[in-house]
């Protein structure tokens, strides 16, 4: 395995954790926005219970994907930050005025439903923006009349593709973090929040597995290379489908543990990462060498091998320091009783 192929790994790596993880957070803050209304339920205790202690670690892999796509690949970066000077300045907008909100509203209990709402519309809006970016590295939306790589927006905004991977993104958030609430709201003991997630999960599962089928209808047409390549590991694209189905069925089938529950979103929540993980490395790897079709691959794009063993070290110390922490958060926020079980959400927390 080349250096450069190492390097690429790493920073799939970072994209795929980032993306399961914002998916959920973003999500959380979309659901409680929507059930604001319903205190009997709950749902907003538990998606705001959820949220508080999360969306701060989430936002240290944005970091850490941004630092390796510079690191690693400074060329690709430099492309890149050009032709995604649009979408990318409205991300960040987006992802500053919700991370702003999220922690004005630790101060501010009296503005609890406007804080909200722009944290539930924001939460919606950042995940189909950021997904935007992997049609644009397709190469169609990309013109170099110029000599330098400028982005087609009416190409982009005229484009069956990027609009299915967009609903792709927006249906996964909505079906990800519900299957997280609902196994969340049945550790806490919370049943009405439970049933309300359960059900979100049932309806945005089998969308988002629609909108996956339409990314590949749409991708025949408008990047052939990249549906051509992906065809060659249709046996994965399956096995990923199976586990999709497992998930599915996880969501219905009566729980093993508890007599008179139906449900087991623990091992659909398993089962449907292990389905994106699957999918992502078939696109991945069909996306290879190119970073953005057809002039940026990631040998040309390649930082020099002396920088990259010492950000390859770096990042592999940093993690070995930061994994068990978050192995450690993970396991104090999913068992501990006293912040599961609260009757009532910390004064000011919101989302």
């Amino acid at each position: 395995m080349t250096d450069a192929l190492i390097a690429i790994t790493v920073l799939w790596g970072f994209v795929f954790i980032y993306a399961v993880m914002a998916t959920m957070d973003f999500g959380a803050g979309f659901w409680s926005m929507i059930y604001i209304n319903r205190e009997k339920t709950k749902a907003t205790n538990i998606a705001n219970r959820y949220l508080s202690p999360t969306w701060e670690v989430t936002n240290t892999f944005i970091v850490a994907l941004v630092v390796a796509v510079y690191s690693l690949f400074p060329t690709a970066a430099y492309t890149l930050g050009t032709v995604l000077l649009v979408p990318g300045s409205m991300i960040l907008l987006l992802l500053a005025l919700r991370s702003a909100f999220l922690v004005f509203s630790n101060i501010a209990t009296e503005y609890r439903k406007p804080l909200t709402y722009i944290s539930g519309i924001t939460g919606i809006l950042i995940p189909g923006l950021l997904i935007s970016v992997l049609p644009i590295t397709h190469g169609e939306f990309v013109d170099y009349e110029t000599g330098f790589a400028q982005l087609n927006l009416e190409a982009l905004f005229t484009s069956p593709n990027v609009y299915a991977f967009i609903g792709f993104g927006i249906s996964s958030t909505l079906f990800l973090s519900s299957v997280l609430l609902a196994d969340y709201s049945k550790v806490s003991h919370a049943m009405d929040a439970y049933q309300v997630y359960l059900r979100d999960a049932r309806i945005f599962g089998p969308i988002s597995l629609a909108m996956a089928f339409l990314i590949m209808l749409t991708l025949r047409g408008e990047a052939p290379w990249l549906y051509d390549k992906m065809m060659e590991d249709l046996p994965l694209l399956l096995f990923s489908l199976f586990f999709f189905l497992i998930g599915g069925a996880g969501l219905f089938l009566p729980s093993f543990f508890e007599k008179g529950v139906r449900g087991m979103p623990r091992l659909a929540m398993i089962a449907v990462t292990i389905q994106y993980l699957v999918a992502s490395y078939v696109y991945g790897k069909a996306h290879l060498p190119y970073i953005v079709y057809p002039g940026v691959t990631i040998e040309s794009a390649f930082t020099d091998p002396n920088s990259f063993r010492a950000v390859f070290v770096t990042y592999i110390v940093g993690f070995a320091i930061l994994f068990p922490g978050f192995i450690y958060f993970w396991s104090l926020f999913m068992h501990d009783k006293r912040y599961l079980r609260q009757r009532k959400p910390k004064e000011g927390t919101q989302s």
